[in-house]
């Protein structure tokens, strides 16, 4: 099948992935990946526990003070270990081959990140669009501008290694045996918004934000087929998470780094899903943006 013109850049990622292309290899590898960040995070917690313990310990269920947040998201870096040794293993492929080369990755992440602060300052210019909601403070401003470096190396370890994971090894995985984009674009986002199906925390919301998760992860995907890394996906999903989780949080949980809190919580249907439309055109609007700034 000829190479699709849109995604000739994804060959590039994927060329790699196809001298061992089986899907068994892709499926034991995430069992790889599983056991590797199992194994790490149990490690981890038992030497952070013993080294310092406290009651902010029982945070590192929801992540709800700084410290266990901090945690929480710098867990998540323990996929990017765990995809290191499964296309290590599995395929012979090295970390790279999954992002793309260092200096493309560096190089699209901060071109999409300006082209993302420009949108985001218009915006702001914007008519006050507050849909009659106050945002409930959180942190000091002080208290949240001292942990701010590391609540954003915290997001660049968290949205990076998400991105690995889904729009890097199971993408090109499921790449280097289909040619059709369906299985590669759909498939891995469908994984990526069952990971966001929180029926206990969002009620009645809950499929609405896994189908908002499963829509964005399709424009990732895109993205970095497009792109040929995942340096623009990587930019646009630690800009979507900054707004989610630093600046304005659900009180539900995942909040202690957020600046303000959102008034409501994510089970409120009514509150929460006339924001949910203005977030679906938001995402679809940074994608584009995200496309102009990799535009050759």
């Amino acid at each position: 099948m000829p190479v699709n013109l849109r995604y000739a850049a994804h060959e590039a990622l994927v060329t790699s992935a196809r001298t061992r292309p089986q899907l068994w290899r892709l499926i034991l590898g995430l069992l790889v990946v599983i056991v590797v960040v199992f194994l790490l995070s149990s490690l981890t917690h038992t030497v952070i526990g013993n080294l310092f313990p406290g009651p902010w310990l029982a945070g590192l269920q929801d992540g709800s003070n700084p410290p266990a947040m901090l945690a929480l998201l710098g867990g998540v870096g323990f996929v990017i270990a765990g995809v290191t040794v499964a296309a290590r293993l599995l395929q012979h492929r090295s970390l790279h081959s999954v992002t793309g080369p260092p200096r493309a990755v560096v190089r699209q992440f901060a071109r999409v990140s300006l082209y993302l602060m420009v949108l985001g300052g218009l915006l702001l210019l914007l008519p006050p669009y507050h849909m009659d909601v106050s945002m409930i403070p959180n942190l000091p401003m002080q208290t949240w501008l001292a942990l701010l470096p590391l609540s954003v190396v915290a997001l660049l370890v968290q949205t990076g290694a998400e991105e690995i994971l889904f729009r890097g090894y199971i993408q090109q995985g499921l790449a280097a045996r289909f040619r059709h984009p369906f299985f590669w674009l759909v498939l891995p986002s469908m994984l990526f918004a069952l990971g966001h199906y929180l029926p206990d925390e969002a009620g009645d919301n809950a499929v609405l934000i896994a189908v908002w998760a499963g829509v964005f992860g399709v424009l990732m995907a895109d993205l970095t087929a497009r792109a040929g890394t995942l340096g623009p996906a990587v930019a646009v999903h630690f800009f979507n998470n900054f707004a989610a989780l630093l600046l304005f949080a659900s009180p539900s949980s995942l909040n202690s780094l957020a600046l303000y809190l959102l008034p409501y919580e994510m089970s409120d249907a009514q509150a929460l899903r006339p924001w949910l439309a203005v977030d679906f055109a938001l995402m679809a609007v940074g994608w584009l943006v995200a496309r102009l700034a990799i535009r050759r």
